[in-house]
């Protein structure tokens, strides 16, 4: 009703470029999660975090709190973090999690994804053979992430997008334990049969290789954790 708003109130205004801080922080240590720069048995500080992107401690505990809520992290000892260690049972679930919300992502990328995208996906392929032929893990590591995620993002639904990298964060440090099994290979061999289907718009094509990657890997890590 008209009127019926006569009480003024204060409002509490926290500063933007705290927020701004800490959000970036946040975004960093996901990029270093998912990008497999902390690997499964590796200790990480506060210090040394806060140390690498030059803040204080204060944004590093809050977005390690928020990502040891979300199973990302697990506190190790004292100021320590490390990635949490995963069962048969939790591997197997997110693998049953990631085949249908990653191949659903896969169809709807295929129905929306622009000449530009595709362009810059197969340049992150040529960076995955580079990676491979060199022995380079961590490239490879750094591309795979952003190759998959170049497609998802083409789905054009940051619902859906947010549900995978919540999933990737819990998955994602073990991929370092695939160099050594052949599995790079075998991923980047799926990684093409994506690339010619997003080129031609074969949505079962794109999304049964998505399925195919992330099977291959399973497989492996089952034996290994």
């Amino acid at each position: 009703m008209a009127g019926a708003y006569t009480t003024k109130t204060d409002l509490k205004v926290v500063p933007l470029s705290r927020e701004t801080l800490q959000d970036r922080v946040y975004r960093r240590v996901c990029d270093l999660i998912l990008d497999g720069e902390i690997a499964p048995g590796q200790l990480v500080t506060i210090q040394s975090l806060a140390d690498a992107f030059g803040v204080s401690h204060m944004p590093v505990r809050e977005a390690l709190k928020r990502l040891t809520a979300a199973n990302a992290l697990t506190v190790v000892s004292g100021r320590s973090i490390g990635i949490p260690r995963l069962n048969r049972a939790s591997l197997s679930d997110l693998r049953n999690v990631r085949v249908e919300v990653e191949a659903l992502a896969a169809i709807w990328a295929t129905r929306n994804i622009t000449d530009d995208e595709l362009t810059g996906i197969e340049e992150l392929y040529g960076k995955l053979g580079l990676a491979i032929a060199t022995g380079d893990v961590r490239s490879f590591l750094r591309a795979n992430h952003a190759l998959h995620f170049a497609i998802y993002r083409a789905a054009r639904s940051e619902t859906l997008l947010t549900i995978i990298e919540n999933l990737w964060l819990q998955i994602g440090p073990y991929f370092n334990l695939l160099r050594g099994s052949g599995n790079y290979e075998v991923s980047n061999n799926h990684h093409q049969v994506m690339v010619d289907g997003l080129k031609t718009r074969n949505e079962k094509q794109v999304s049964d290789a998505v399925r195919a990657d992330i099977d291959a890997a399973y497989q492996v890590l089952l034996e290994l954790v």
